[in-house]
């Protein structure tokens, strides 16, 4: 059975930390992958902040909606770790763009590797909007 694997690029443009709370735990007492997916969601909310943006802005409808995403599990992660989240944006298009996780333990043990594919979209309208050059600029670090 052919596995996922998520590609990571060289420089990363973004880096935060997230502490795995008790509720994060599965059946396993390991992270669970509903709850990964939340922490990425946390980490990409504090990316997009970073370059100056936001998810979606009330006041214009404007923002993101998710086309995909791909999580490659490493290892696993418990209660009290501190997760390192390393990210960047690549592979842009005319509407959109990857954002790809690299996921770490405080020792720095692989964890995930995830990739969420992202759209500019219009909440008002429900369409997809071009990804604005200024923007693309902003999620190569530029």
């Amino acid at each position: 059975m052919p596995r996922i694997k998520v590609n990571l690029p060289e420089n990363f443009l973004f880096s935060t930390e997230i502490h795995l709370r008790i509720t994060d735990l599965n059946y396993g007492a390991h992270l669970g992958n509903d709850s990964l997916l939340g922490i990425l969601h946390e980490a990409r909310v504090q990316f997009l902040q970073h370059i100056g943006s936001m998810e979606v802005d009330r006041a214009t409808g404007r923002g993101h909606i998710m086309a995909d995403v791909a999580i490659e599990y490493k290892s696993e992660a418990f209660y009290g770790d501190v997760l390192h989240i390393d990210m960047a944006a690549n592979d842009l298009s005319k509407y959109g763009f990857d954002l790809v996780y690299r996921v770490r333990n405080q020792e720095g043990r692989d964890i995930a590797r995830a990739k969420t594919g992202m759209l500019t979209f219009d909440y008002n309208t429900r369409k997809l909007l071009p990804l604005a050059e200024e923007y693309a600029r902003r999620l190569r670090g530029e």
